[in-house]
């Protein structure tokens, strides 16, 4: 097993999941649930991502091969979907996600594409592009199972911040983090018109 490419690919996919930066999101869009409600909530996310990264190191490549897709194509997609999640975050609109009892807020935008977005499918798809041994293939999908166990263990313990914040505090944070959240959305989506219009 490659330590190197282990410690490589860790690195890169715990700075783009960000465990602490999803955390204001994570309560902004569970306000007014409980905090067990909010707990299983932060493990199903955690869940169908893990999944979804799962499913993408190992046939991301032939996924979108055999439907004609590029990796510029999801980076412009995911920014598009983090837009609006971005949007409803400043516009105070974000309880419309958890109003509607048809919508599971752990499915989207939680699980995706907040967590298992577009930078974290395509780091995948990279890394997994340079396994070429079966040690280097179980090292990275445990890779990605202790990135998930460490954004479960913050996002179960940031519900208790709620209590610290009030309604007050998490609105306010629904705005800071709306903006930025809209300026990687746009980033991510530039970056993919880029490459597209590189030809790659």
């Amino acid at each position: 097993m490659d330590t190197k490419f282990l410690i490589e690919s860790f690195v890169t996919l715990i700075v783009i999941i960000d465990p602490i930066g999803n955390v204001p999101t994570f309560l902004v869009v569970t306000q007014g649930k409980g905090v067990k409600a909010r707990q299983r909530l932060a493990l199903d996310a955690v869940l169908v991502a893990t999944v979804v990264l799962g499913i993408f190191a190992g046939f991301g490549r032939e996924i979108l091969g055999y439907l004609g897709l590029s990796l510029p194509a999801l980076q412009v997609s995911g920014g598009l979907l983090l837009l609006i999640v971005a949007l409803q975050l400043l516009t105070g609109k974000q309880a419309e996600l958890t109003t509607q009892p048809k919508v599971n807020v752990a499915l989207v935008p939680l699980a995706t594409p907040l967590i298992a977005g577009p930078g974290a499918i395509a780091t995948v798809l990279v890394f997994a592009g340079e396994v070429h041994t079966v040690a280097n293939a179980i090292g990275l999908a445990l890779v990605i199972f202790i990135v998930m166990l460490v954004l479960l263990v913050v996002l179960r313990s940031s519900v208790h911040l709620s209590r610290l914040l009030r309604d007050g505090g998490i609105e306010l944070l629904s705005r800071v983090f709306g903006l930025l959240l809209a300026a990687i959305a746009v980033q991510l989506a530039a970056s993919g018109v880029l490459a597209f219009a590189h030809g790659r």
